[in-house]
């Protein structure tokens, strides 16, 4: 009996290690037969601008240069751990958001045009992530679907409902 029980623990404990996230970069959601992509070259902070500052912050969202770009079909259903930037779509009360976009870089979305829609993913999570500092890269885990959606701030070329979202740290 006590053999029977240690089968059982080692194939209960089978899967919870095969489902360990695969770590993506943003690079690999690009299909590698992909047209290289022209990113719009403005600059992020224009001095000589400054006092055009708060009307820009009140302007539409920036156009997004390709919102059907190509998307990686294999990802589809593949656990994953991706690290980047949270665009809120939705706040609550208590300040956490639960539907946001992840973007490779930081502004963008709110302050540059948008990213390929093969570089952003449509992130939903059922406790969200309490947003006290928005310049802060998180890592995101779950499972990613290759599906597009689309806000009010750009498309998307991938979802995922979040198992994990945590603080991004460099290792030491």
């Amino acid at each position: 009996m006590p053999r029977a029980l240690l089968a059982l623990l080692l194939l209960i404990a089978l899967p919870v290690s095969a489902a360990a996230p695969k770590d993506l970069t943003w690079s690999e959601m690009i299909p590698p037969d992909a047209a290289p992509e022209v990113p719009n070259m403005t600059p992020l902070h224009d001095l000589s601008k400054m006092g055009d500052a708060l009307s820009a912050e009140a302007a539409p969202a920036a156009k997004q240069d390709m919102p059907n770009a190509p998307v990686v079909q294999s990802l589809d259903g593949q656990n994953i751990r991706l690290p980047g930037y949270i665009v809120p779509l939705e706040v609550s009360e208590e300040g956490r958001t639960t539907d946001f976009l992840l973007v490779p870089y930081f502004g963008a979305c709110i302050h540059v045009p948008p990213p390929p829609s093969n570089q952003i993913v449509h992130v939903k999570s059922e406790l969200g992530v309490k947003l006290d500092e928005l310049y802060q890269p998180y890592w995101v885990e779950g499972p990613l679907q290759v599906k597009a959606s689309s806000s009010e701030l750009a498309d998307a070329g991938y979802q995922m409902e979040a198992d994990k979202i945590y603080a991004y740290e460099l290792p030491e």
